[in-house]
């Protein structure tokens, strides 16, 4: 017995990527819908299987076209429409009402965040599976990491980034979305827990193996929130998005500066002229795309681990890639799989991947381990860390907890070079008794330290360079110390300095007088005083710092906001 599935925007720009996978399925009647019916017909006659296919003139916000939905006994709904974060639940309450079971694409974080409270009592009751976010995000982004961490002790950070394709169409529904969210309030997972961004509102640069240079920004979804808890992240979830047109990225950077601004209120009335002007960026672009999903924490044996998986898109198949989670739900629901009651589609990874078009779409793993001994250790020898006080090694350890947490005092210059120059590398402001939360993130024989100084952040990298030498990198500026230690505590005096790869003069160097020691409290402490030859002192903070959240090292059975 064939079993109907009813596609929703099946002639949008997603809904046409499932139709013709949805098509080749056996044993199903497929039905399209459209405002248009005309033109879901037309459609139609391109597909496979066209004696089981059938258009449908369907409008979601009509009542009546709502209750003809009924009337054709759908076995599943499956909504590509979109853009979901104006949508509401109406349509999926419809559907299980019908006896039929739902699947959406729906990647909007209010949207997906809702969704198991408003629907699951009322799909138990109808015996029916409803799963929202069979897309990209969060289906197969949470696939991934649930994949790649398997069995690890600690999840520290997850970062996501989508990097799509230039060349190919865009759909008006897709640049609505993003220009829903640019500029505005975004909630993302960092330094331990949530905080609100601008969307599209800052920049990093990053370099991608097949694609070259990208410029990443962070974008709307609801990974953050289901992620920390699914897999009890102790520091960080990020996910952004990486356009291959530097124009059209950095102009939404500029629409989120204007929008954050309250220069303009609603971005998205642009979708129809920004539609317009991608038939020029995308002429200088190509059909390569990708995501990326890395991994850091520790493994089931405790030792640091980062692990990535990368997905290669070629040929305009990028725009694929967000209806195979769909599909392979769809097969499991033929299948007899699931659990009746509403939540987030929940997919082995496998299935997913398998659903790929190969050579077009294919994917890789990459797995970098750490070794057993800190960057400090390395520094200072093994015996003599061993004897410094345990809070100073339990923030230096490799399995040390990677965000901390405590309170500050800083003094800085107030000389106009000293200013300025604080202001260059992000050093904070006088102030006391400061929050500050120092990350760090150890891969690949590096640390990364974020500070942040009551909202002030400054960056740094740090990595072993032999003997008892460490660098510190600020951007192209690095800083040679020669760490010192005792019993008591850690010292490291500035040793050297380079511009990029020019090694300048020990005189012309900036001074530092770096202290970490216990104090009466117990805690660890820090003291740090940063000065220029010729300029004087531009900040001096001190401090104590301790974890900011317990995350055993063994992972706990977390309660998942994910359907299993």
């Amino acid at each position: 017995m064939l079993r109907r599935i009813v596609l929703i925007g099946a002639t949008g720009f997603f809904g046409r990527r499932l139709a013709r996978r949805l098509a080749t399925i056996p044993d199903v009647a497929l039905t399209l819908t459209s405002r248009s019916e005309e033109r879901a017909r037309d459609f139609a006659k391109t597909l496979e299987g066209g004696e089981h296919i059938t258009p449908f003139s369907f409008d979601r916000d009509d009542a009546s076209s709502v209750t003809r939905l009924g009337s054709l006994s759908p076995w599943l709904v499956i909504d590509a429409s979109g853009p979901f974060q104006s949508a509401g639940y109406d349509l999926a309450r419809a559907a299980i009402g019908f006896g039929a079971h739902w699947i959406d694409l729906a990647d909007a974080r209010d949207y997906l965040l809702g969704f198991s409270a408003a629907l699951d009592a009322e799909a138990r009751k109808m015996g029916v599976v409803a799963r929202a976010g069979a897309s990209s995000t969060p289906a197969l982004s949470m696939a991934v990491v649930t994949e790649v961490t398997d069995g690890w002790q600690r999840v520290d950070g997850v970062d996501i980034a989508i990097l799509p394709g230039g060349a190919g169409d865009v759909g008006d529904a897709v640049i609505r979305a993003i220009l829903s969210y640019a500029g505005a309030k975004i909630t993302v997972y960092e330094e331990g827990s949530e905080r609100e961004i601008s969307g599209w509102g800052s920049v990093t640069r990053a370099k991608i193996a097949g694609l070259g240079t990208r410029y990443l920004s962070p974008v709307e979804t609801a990974d953050a929130s289901l992620m920390q808890h699914r897999f009890d992240v102790a520091s960080r979830v990020s996910f952004s998005a990486g356009l291959q047109s530097r124009i059209e990225h950095f102009g939404l950077v500029a629409l989120a500066q204007l929008r954050w601004r309250r220069m303009i209120s609603r971005p998205e009335a642009l979708a129809p002229l920004l539609g317009k002007a991608r038939r020029v960026t995308r002429v200088f672009a190509t059909d390569r795309g990708g995501m990326t999903i890395t991994c850091a924490g520790l493994d089931a044996n405790g030792r640091q681990i980062c692990a990535r998986w990368f997905l290669h898109a070629e040929k305009g198949s990028g725009p694929d890639v967000p209806v195979l989670p769909a599909v392979a739900l769809t097969r499991s629901l033929l299948r007899g799989e699931g659990e009746a009651g509403a939540g987030i589609a929940a997919l082995p990874l496998a299935a997913i991947e398998a659903e790929m078009s190969r050579p077009s779409l294919t994917t890789t793993r990459t797995t970098q381990s750490g070794g057993d001994t800190s960057l400090l250790a390395l520094a200072c020898g093994v015996d003599a860390y061993r004897r410094l006080p345990s809070a100073l090694r339990a923030f230096h350890d490799q399995t040390a907890p990677p965000v901390w947490a405590g309170k500050a005092d800083i003094d800085a210059s107030n000389s106009i070079i000293g200013r300025f120059v604080r202001a260059i590398v992000g050093l904070p402001s006088p102030a006391r008794g400061v929050d500050v939360t120092v990350t760090v993130d150890r891969a690949g024989g590096e640390e990364i330290w974020q500070r942040n100084f009551g909202g002030q952040r400054f960056a740094s990298r740090l990595a072993y360079k032999g003997k008892n030498v460490v660098s510190e990198r600020f951007g192209s500026i690095e800083i040679l110390m020669a760490i010192d230690v005792d019993s008591i505590e850690v010292r490291m005096p500035v040793a050297g300095w380079r511009i990029g790869r020019i090694r300048l003069p020990l005189m012309l160097a900036p001074t530092s007088k770096t202290r970490e020691f216990v104090g009466d409290d117990g805690r660890f402490h820090f003291d740090v005083s940063i000065g220029l030859p010729g300029v004087g002192l531009l900040a001096h903070y001190r401090g104590w710092l301790e974890p900011k959240t317990s995350h055993a090292l063994k992972r706990s059975s977390v309660a998942s906001s994910c359907a299993d």
